[in-house]
């Protein structure tokens, strides 16, 4: 397979596995009833959720371009997620918080790597 159908091939994957990481995201109960045949009960709707966040931030990493955005995206949605959790919901294990701050400082290092990069490379110079 040559590198134009290998980058048509990892588009359309990273196409499906976004659209099943926004429906586990959205209605993660149907995506278990359809693929299973059972609903998800309890802590297992928020797993499935991350689960989704996953499989997005996947989708964005297999996307022609870094892999840098794509886990970026991971490390900023679970980073909202598990703090929504926290707080709407009431849930707290005693590594939900750790996660939480775990994941900020990975969001703000990611953050920081993408657009140090970019300000570091040197602008080459056009010859006629």
């Amino acid at each position: 397979m040559n590198s134009r159908h290998t980058a048509i091939v990892l588009v359309v994957a990273a196409v499906g596995e976004a659209a099943m990481g926004a429906a586990l995201i959205i209605v993660p109960s149907l995506v278990a009833h359809l693929l299973l045949g059972a609903e998800p009960t309890g802590i297992a709707v928020i797993f499935a959720r991350v689960a989704g966040i996953a499989l997005v931030a996947l989708s964005v990493a297999c996307w022609p371009g870094t892999p840098l955005i794509g886990m970026l995206t991971y490390s900023a949605a679970v980073t909202l997620y598990l703090a929504y959790v926290g707080f709407a919901d009431g849930l707290s294990g005693v590594l939900l918080w750790p996660a939480v701050v775990l994941h900020v400082i990975m969001t703000a290092l990611l953050a920081h790597a993408s657009t140090s990069g970019k300000a570091t490379k040197p602008i080459q110079k056009r010859t006629a």
